[in-house]
């Protein structure tokens, strides 16, 4: 998906194996806090593996559900204590509303040159009243995506990683790069 010219590179590639703290408030605080912690390691580094690396991104991803005020947002992966927790708490939670609207939402963060630009990506979707499918991760099997009538852990994952809020937020960083790069 990345630009031509864009060549993506993991943590471990680089050399970076510290653990990063996600002590922010929201996606947004979080994502930045790992991209900066990322970028101020290479900046003070400039090791040989790391010389020529002239921008990072990093990501955070919550589900926000309407009915409980956004939460578990910012602390989706640890609400509950572990996935299948997390999942019955979503469940149990929504027990008798009939609002079961949310929307998982992804921030990533960019930081080129020093200079910072956040992008999202959305999908609203509701959560089902159990769980179907063995397919994904964390909430995905009680995740149902608008226009879709079965959850992202029955859905191929090639279609799920088309129409997802990481795939979009993704788009959204190549558009981004992609201008950049045009500048």
């Amino acid at each position: 998906m990345m630009p031509a010219g864009v060549e993506v590179l993991s943590l471990h590639e680089i050399g970076f194996e510290a653990e990063i703290e996600e002590t922010g408030k929201t996606l947004e605080e979080n994502s930045l806090i790992k991209a900066k912690t990322v970028w101020d390691w290479i900046v003070e580094s400039r090791k040989s593996k790391v010389e020529s690396i002239d921008g990072v991104f990093a990501d955070d991803t919550g589900l926000e559900i309407d009915a409980l005020n956004g939460e578990p947002g910012v602390y989706t992966a640890r609400w509950a204590g572990s996935p299948a927790a997390n999942r019955q708490k979503a469940i149990r939670e929504l027990e008798g509303k009939e609002d079961r609207g949310c929307r998982f939402r992804t921030v990533i963060t960019l930081i080129r040159g020093g200079k910072v630009q956040q992008v999202e990506g959305i999908v609203r979707g509701r959560i089902a009243e159990q769980e179907f499918g063995e397919g994904g991760f964390g909430y995905d099997p009680v995740f149902i995506p608008e226009g879709y009538d079965k959850t992202f852990g029955e859905l191929p994952a090639e279609l799920k990683n088309h129409i997802s809020h990481r795939a979009r937020a993704i788009q959204e960083l190549v558009r981004v790069l992609n201008d950049g790069m045009m500048e």
